[in-house]
Parts: C-alpha cells; sequence; structure tokens
C-alpha cells in the first residue's frame, strides 16, 4: 500500500516546546485506565479477536452514529452483513469525517497498533482489512498482549453488584503483571422509574445474595455486602452514570414507603423518585467514603432518545445525546450533605454539556477539605466532549478554577481494545497547549518544572490519587 504519512511523530505539537515536552516527557509515561468498559472476560480469556471488524468496529457507538450520518443502511452497522461489508462502509464513511475525532482517532489506531500508515478509504479498504486482520491471528495481538504493547499498567472496568466477578479472579490467579480491577456501578439500584426492569435486577441481586430484598433497609444491606464483596476483590473505584445530580430533602420513613410502593408495582412520582435516588445515592457515598474509595460521576447524558430504534435494536446503540437540566442547586446539596457529616470521598465528577464546564469545576472546588490533594477533581472532557475542542477547553476550565497541576489525566471510556491511543491524543494536546504558552512567554521557560507537571498528569497523579499501581 502506498503510504500517505499523516500522524507523524510531531502530530498537533505545534512548537519546540510542545515536541519537548511531549516527547521527553509525556510519551513514554505508562497508562493507568482508571475507567473504561473493557470487558473483563476478554481479559481473562485472552481473546484473540477473528478479524479487524470484531475488534475496532462492533458495539462502537461513535463510528455507529457517523455511518449513520453518512447513509450507511443498519444493516450495515448492527445488522447482519458480513465482516467485511461492514468494514468497507466504515472505510466508505473515514474521508467524511475529516474535523470529527474520529479521523485522528482511526489514524492513529492503526499507525500505533499495526503499523499501517495509509488513509483509509473505499480504496483502500481491502488491503489495510486482509493486513490488520491477518496480524491479529498472530499470539502478540492477543488481549493481554495488546495491553502490554500499549504501556498499561491499571484498567478499571465498569462492573454491576451483581457481578460474581469471577473473570477478575481467574486474571487476579493468573498474576498478570497488569492491574485489571473492577469498579462498582451501581446505577440499577436508582433506577426506581423502569418499573419492571427495576423489580427484575432487585430479584437478581437478591439471588446474587441468596436472601430476599423486603424493604429499603434491606436493600442497603444487601449493597453494603456487595460493596464489601467488591472490596476483598481490588475494586477500590465506584462510578455512578446519571442524567442529574439529586439532592432532594427526605425522611426515612418516606425512602422506605417509596421502595416498598415500586415493590409492589404502584407507580411513583417524580418528587418520590428524586427522593429515593438521593437517598440511594447518599448511602452509596458512605460506603466508598468509609472504604476510602474514590468515587466517580459521569452525570448529564440522555439515552435512548429514538424509540424506534431502542424498540428495533435495543439500548446503548448510539441514540444519546447531551442533556440540559440544571444541576448546581442539586450538586451542591448532594456534596454539602455529604461534607456535613464527614462522608465525602476523592471524587471525580464529569459534565457532558458544555454548558456546565464552570459550574462543575467551580462547584466541586467548593468541597476540598485541605486534608487530601486534589479531593475535588473536575474530571476528563467525556463522551461527546471527548475531541480536541472538548480537551482543550477542559484543560482550560480546570487550569482557570482549580489546580491543572493535581488532575488526574485521561480515561479511554471505552469498550474497545484499539482505544488505547486516546491518552497519546490528550497527551499530545497536552504538551501543545503548555507549549503554546510557554513560546508565548505566558509560562516559564522551564522545562523540568513543566515537565515533571506533564508526568504528574500523565500517570504520577492517577497512582497517588487512587492508591494502586
Amino acid at each position: 500500500m502506498a503510504e500517505n504519512i499523516f500522524i507523524t511523530d510531531d502530530f498537533l505539537l505545534h512548537s519546540p516546546a510542545a515536541r519537548t515536552l511531549y516527547h521527553d516527557y509525556a510519551k513514554a509515561q505508562p497508562i493507568f485506565d482508571y475507567h473504561c468498559h473493557l470487558s473483563p472476560k476478554d481479559i481473562a480469556e485472552d481473546r484473540q479477536f477473528e478479524n479487524l471488524t470484531q475488534i475496532w468496529i462492533e458495539g462502537d457507538h461513535y463510528k455507529y452514529r457517523a455511518m449513520r450520518a453518512n447513509g450507511v443502511d443498519e444493516k450495515f452497522i448492527t445488522g447482519d452483513a458480513t465482516p467485511y461489508d461492514k468494514f468497507l462502509k466504515w472505510a466508505e464513511t473515514v474521508p467524511y469525517t475529516l474535523r470529527n475525532p474520529l479521523y485522528h482517532w482511526t489514524h492513529l489506531e492503526l499507525k500505533n497498533y499495526f503499523g499501517i500508515t495509509t488513509l483509509l478509504d473505499s480504496d483502500s479498504a481491502q488491503a489495510i482489512y486482509n493486513e490488520a486482520t491477518a496480524l491479529l491471528q498472530k499470539p502478540e495481538y492477543s488481549v493481554r498482549n495488546i495491553l502490554r504493547k500499549m504501556n498499561v499498567k491499571v484498567v478499571g472496568t465498569t462492573d454491576d453488584p451483581t457481578d460474581d466477578l469471577r473473570f477478575h479472579k481467574k486474571i487476579k490467579e493468573d498474576n498478570f503483571e497488569i492491574k485489571v480491577l473492577p469498579s462498582f456501578r451501581p446505577d440499577k439500584a436508582t433506577e426506581i422509574e423502569k418499573g419492571q426492569d427495576f423489580l427484575d435486577w432487585i430479584q437478581k441481586l437478591a439471588k446474587t445474595v441468596g436472601y430476599s430484598i423486603t424493604d429499603f433497609s434491606n436493600l442497603i444491606k444487601v449493597l453494603q455486602e456487595r460493596h464489601d464483596f467488591f472490596h476483598e476483590m481490588g475494586c477500590r473505584i465506584s462510578d455512578h452514570g446519571h442524567s442529574n445530580f439529586y439532592g432532594e430533602d427526605y425522611t426515612e420513613t418516606e425512602v422506605h414507603i417509596i421502595f416498598a410502593k415500586a415493590m409492589k408495582g404502584e407507580s411513583v412520582s417524580v418528587l418520590e423518585i428524586n427522593k429515593y435516588k438521593s437517598a440511594v445515592l447518599f448511602e452509596l457515598a458512605l460506603m466508598n467514603k468509609k472504604k476510602s474509595w474514590a468515587q466517580q460521576f459521569h452525570v448529564g447524558a440522555i439515552r435512548n432518545n429514538n424509540a424506534k430504534m431502542l424498540q428495533d435494536i435495543g439500548p446503548d446503540q448510539g441514540f444519546d445525546s447531551l442533556g440540559d437540566l440544571n444541576m448546581a442547586d442539586n450538586m451542591s446539596k448532594f456534596f454539602g450533605r455529604l461534607s456535613q457529616c464527614d462522608g465525602l470521598t476523592n471524587t471525580i465528577v464529569y459534565n457532558l454539556n458544555p454548558r456546565d464546564s464552570e459550574m462543575f469545576a467551580s462547584m466541586a472546588a467548593n468541597f476540598n477539605d485541605g486534608k487530601v490533594v486534589g479531593k475535588m477533581q473536575y474530571g476528563a472532557a467525556w463522551w461527546f466532549l471527548d475531541q480536541k475542542d472538548g480537551m482543550e477547553k477542559q484543560l482550560n476550565v480546570l487550569s482557570n478554577f482549580g489546580l491543572l497541576s493535581r488532575f488526574v489525566g485521561m480515561v479511554t471510556d471505552s469498550r474497545s481494545f484499539l482505544s488505547f491511543p486516546r491518552h497519546e491524543y490528550f497527551r499530545r494536546i497536552l504538551c501543545n497547549v503548555l507549549g503554546d504558552e510557554i513560546e508565548k512567554g505566558e509560562l516559564p521557560d522551564d522545562m523540568k518544572l513543566i515537565g515533571s507537571m506533564v508526568e504528574n498528569i500523565c500517570y504520577k497523579n492517577a497512582v497517588a490519587y487512587f492508591e494502586i499501581e
């Protein structure tokens, strides 16, 4: 294949200072991916993917959205087309993703994993598919070796409280040198508005522990039991994904009545839903504090907006969007209530609507306590903001409202084993922002000082913050 080298060694690095920061300080730092959605089963079994479509396109809702926008029939996205035909439709779409982050990610991933520097389009698709698929059959492209290849040191998966974590147990028993740790994601315990789906999950949770869940106190007891189990299995981080923060006032009696109504299949009001969610999240946060876990709040998505496609192909297929709910009051009440009883642990908040960036950063900073370095973190650019413009804005907001030097860095937030170049993408952008300001005289031309900050943001801050290495 003819080369068209686009991703050069100095990609996104537009000044001598930026290039020095990246190549001398950022590039060699290991990856601490404390939040992702990788499959523990695939890691435990050291999966070998059959073809490029399987590892690169299946389940990738970013690509799904781009293909739909390009007029690709659903058959070639989530349907029953052959793996190559799906890949070809993606290859045909790629030239139309110019200025979308997918264009950068696509060619970073082809280069970093497969050494392919040809631009992907319909003409190059067959050769690229054949070359990458052939490489995927080699032992060095098993899942565990991919993690080694990308210099990953820690992976934090996302796991439901009902999970028995048997795959994490196998990974640990195999003495795999890369830490693969579960994260506690108890969102379904809060989703009282989902009626039968909520009841089904409660029954699944009861089956997991071997006894019935009869009232709200019993539910919290069971969640504590699962929290304890996760801790024994190495979990040190919880994660919570919600459309809003919940800080509604409630009494213990009210929450017991609301839970009882839901368990009987009765409808619950919006106010009752908010009271219930506030209570459950408060109790979970206290558990996190008691165990000295860090907790993450990914807030602001409206999910599964396309009702027809939800019915046709199910949830989480690329039909989510930014929300525009007002969150400041609830955020203040929730963290304030925890702070008042010394129940607030290390916390990372991520917003999805860029309108809320300054509010999130300023609100989080209200609850630093002077005892823990960087306790309240304004998290990395997330989901729809996970692109060059979004990352630059996140760095600027964090710098203006907090301490960039204490930032715990980037995550992939991905289900794909080919997503680790997102760390490189972030690091290049970070170094370019800092390098540009050095060149302008807005930061000192002191590579030891700025370089040390870069190393910390890329890896070392996360090691200290999560106390996992």
